[in-house]
């Protein structure tokens, strides 16, 4: 497992399939967990790159993951889509995640805490009955 670079994770409400690249771009393993199962395999693995598309769930993962001593990178989804190879499904959206990582010119997402989510879903509400009022 120290031979793993980068584990991409195409993120779910309650399933997680992993990816796991070593150092020369090969895929070592394909995996899927739950919830639970995602955090215990985390704690248990060496620290490594972290590859998520950003949502609004991967900000809770990734500070998990932080936790954990990993290091990692949220892409925004738009920058994942083209390194999808064949047919979309979860495991090769991981290994896109994974690839789209691993590139040097990838922007990255930071990591949001708690109050800042909280704060952006409050701004997001206001400006809802904002519009709603001017309507």
């Amino acid at each position: 497992m120290s031979t793993i670079k980068v584990i991409g994770i195409d993120l779910g409400k309650s399933s997680f399939h992993l990816v796991g690249h070593d150092h020369t771009g090969r895929e070592q393993f394909r995996q899927h967990l739950s919830r639970s199962k995602l955090i215990q395999f985390l704690a248990q693995t060496p620290q490594t790159m972290i590859a998520m598309e950003s949502c609004g769930g991967s900000h809770w993962l990734a500070r998990k993951c932080q936790a954990l001593g990993h290091e990692v990178k949220l892409i925004p989804p738009q920058y994942v889509k083209p390194y999808v190879k064949t047919n979309k499904n979860d495991y090769i959206d991981a290994d896109a995640i994974a690839e789209a990582c691993t590139r040097p010119s990838m922007r990255f997402v930071g990591v949001k805490t708690e109050s800042a989510q909280v704060i952006s879903v409050i701004q997001r509400v206001r400006s809802s009955y904002i519009k709603e009022r001017t309507a």
